[in-house]
């Protein structure tokens, strides 16, 4: 008898055995299938906020088929524990495996609402952006001058507790413009005690908490232009007639202001590595400008006769070589550009009234260049 009740035991503790493994294999095909989210989703995930409430929020909101599975599955995979604060887009059929990787990966936030602080070379802008969903692209919903007004609804936008910040920081804007920016920046705390060294700040976005520390942040952009140099300079092209780093920085600077085109800056740079190898002194008016201004604000007129003539460290008019120091804050693309030129026989460049310039091997091509430029000039002058 007792052998017969061993045996249908056994047979019960099989068939449970079988079931549940069954039922995990169910599981685990839910949480890797396709979800029910027919479009986008922006996804809040509070500070403090467990996995098995965010279940419960998703499956309100149609994103899972099963808190419960949600939840266990998390568990499975090791991160219950992992959830990151912030505002993520959810994709349209994401899984639930794929919804804990994106809660829980960390790094930026993907949606929601969105300051972008945006220093340039003439001034600051502030942009107010929300993520669609449904085209997973940024809507600018306000724009200002921060300098001139504050736009309608921009307050209640900086109360929001959700509300991100990103700094964007344009190439050629000198340390000393980027510092009375940050300043400026109300969501940024703590005092700069001094203006970082030209150049050596790298031009990109940041993305910030409200409250964050200036400095930190500027030791960050510190941090990211370094890098930058280093990996440049390790990949530079041999027998240029730049001994250091801080001369390529320099060299790259100068780049970054002399064109806005982006497909003129290995060519602009050619000129430049040319003039130094044959002893000819750069003659840039960026140079004197930065003499003039020495990198506060903008000298916004043209330049005086007397101001080329001027002896100051930087007007590359009257001093051979680089200047001491770099002459604004240069992006990726520019000292990738001063490190590998392109490989001409180029000597001369002038505006070509598009917005680039007129190169030349010769003096009397380049002459003729000039002419032109002054015809333009004239033409615009008498509209």
């Amino acid at each position: 008898m007792w052998r017969h009740v061993a045996a249908n035991a056994l047979t019960v503790f099989i068939v449970l055995l079988i079931a549940l493994a069954g039922l995990v294999g169910w599981g685990q095909s839910q949480y890797r299938a396709e979800g029910p989210l027919a479009a986008p989703i922006c996804l809040e995930v509070r500070p403090n906020m467990r996995m098995a409430r965010l279940g419960d929020d998703l499956e309100a909101r149609g994103a899972v088929s099963n808190a419960t599975i949600f939840r266990l599955g998390a568990d499975y995979a090791g991160k219950a524990d992992d959830l990151k604060a912030g505002s993520f887009l959810v994709p349209a059929g994401a899984s639930m495996g794929e919804i804990v990787d994106i809660v829980t990966r960390g790094g930026r936030s993907t949606c929601g609402t969105e300051v972008v602080y945006r220093i340039g070379v003439t001034g600051q802008e502030v942009q107010v952006r929300e993520l669609d969903p449904e085209t997973n692209r940024f809507e600018t919903i306000l724009e200002f001058d921060p300098e001139t007004e504050v736009a309608e609804g921009y307050g209640e936008v900086r109360d929001a507790a959700d509300t991100r910040y990103r700094v964007a920081l344009a190439e050629g804007a000198t340390s000393w413009q980027i510092v009375e920016a940050l300043r400026k920046a109300e969501f940024l705390d703590g005092e700069v005690a001094e203006v970082p060294p030209e150049g050596s700040l790298a031009p990109d976005s940041y993305e910030v908490r409200a409250g964050a520390s200036r400095a930190e942040l500027l030791a960050e952009m510190a941090a990211r232009q370094a890098d930058r140099l280093a990996e440049a300079w390790s990949n530079r092209t041999e027998g240029l007639p730049i001994d250091t780093p801080e001369e390529a920085l320099i060299l790259a600077s100068i780049i970054e202001k002399e064109t806005g085109v982006p497909d003129e800056r290995g060519t602009v740079a050619s000129v430049f590595v040319n003039r130094l190898n044959r002893g000819m002194r750069l003659q840039t008016d960026p140079t004197v400008i930065y003499g003039v201004t020495e990198g506060r604000g903008v000298l916004g007129r043209g330049l005086r006769q007397s101001e080329l003539r001027a002896e100051t460290p930087w007007n590359t008019y009257v001093i051979d070589g680089l200047p001491p120091t770099p002459i604004a804050n240069p992006g990726l693309a520019s000292i990738e550009a001063a490190l590998n030129p392109e490989a001409t026989d180029l000597i001369y460049f002038v505006a070509d009234g598009t917005g680039g310039h007129a190169f030349a091997r010769t003096l009397d091509e380049h002459n003729a260049n000039v002419v032109r430029w002054r015809e333009i000039e004239a033409e615009r002058g008498n509209q």
